[in-house]
């Protein structure tokens, strides 16, 4: 009777480790079928990033689960938009080969690529971010701004950030 009340044990640990892992890991995040807006906040306007093998993931359940890998044909922008600094990529799933977020840290860290604030508020007190390489590498992922940092602590946020009830979140192409 001891052995079965452990095997049943070992058996619902290895089921719920199971679970936990594919729930952290696969069950949220979903590929984006279409287009996907890359741009660059520039001083005046949003500059489209042009873009080729696009691969994006997005998180049902977070919005800073959003990740993307291209190649682009763009010099390096900086008189397009001022670069962001202090940025670093959350890490992906390990099974979205193309973004390791250690790899893009340690680029921009030494100078190879440069972050830019790719879209403000593309959900409520999210930012888009994005980084690219003069040899024509770039990423992308979401990044809580000040409004989300306040918004989400219960800090009040302030006549700064966007009205909650009237904002309209980016919708993926509409640009």
């Amino acid at each position: 009777m001891g052995k079965l009340v452990i095997i049943a044990l070992l058996v619902s640990a290895a089921l719920a480790g199971a679970g936990i892992w594919y729930t952290n890991t696969r069950a949220f995040y979903d590929p984006i079928e279409g287009p996907v807006t890359l741009t660059l906040d520039g001083a005046e306007s949003l500059v489209s990033i042009p873009a080729q093998d696009v691969t994006a993931i997005a998180s049902t359940s977070s919005p800073l689960g959003f990740r993307a890998c291209f190649s682009h044909d763009l010099t390096m922008p900086e008189d397009l938009a001022a670069p962001r600094a202090g940025v670093a990529p959350t890490v992906a799933p390990g099974w979205f080969a193309c973004f390791d977020a250690d790899a893009i840290a340690g680029l921009l860290a030494d100078g190879t690529a440069t972050a830019f604030t790719g879209y403000k508020n593309v959900q409520y007190g999210v930012d888009r971010i994005v980084a690219l390489t003069a040899d024509g590498r770039g990423w992308a992922w979401h990044e809580l701004n000040d409004c989300g940092h306040k918004a989400y602590d219960g800090t009040p946020v302030g006549e700064a950030c966007p009205d909650r009830t009237t904002f309209e979140p980016l919708i993926e192409g509409s640009l």
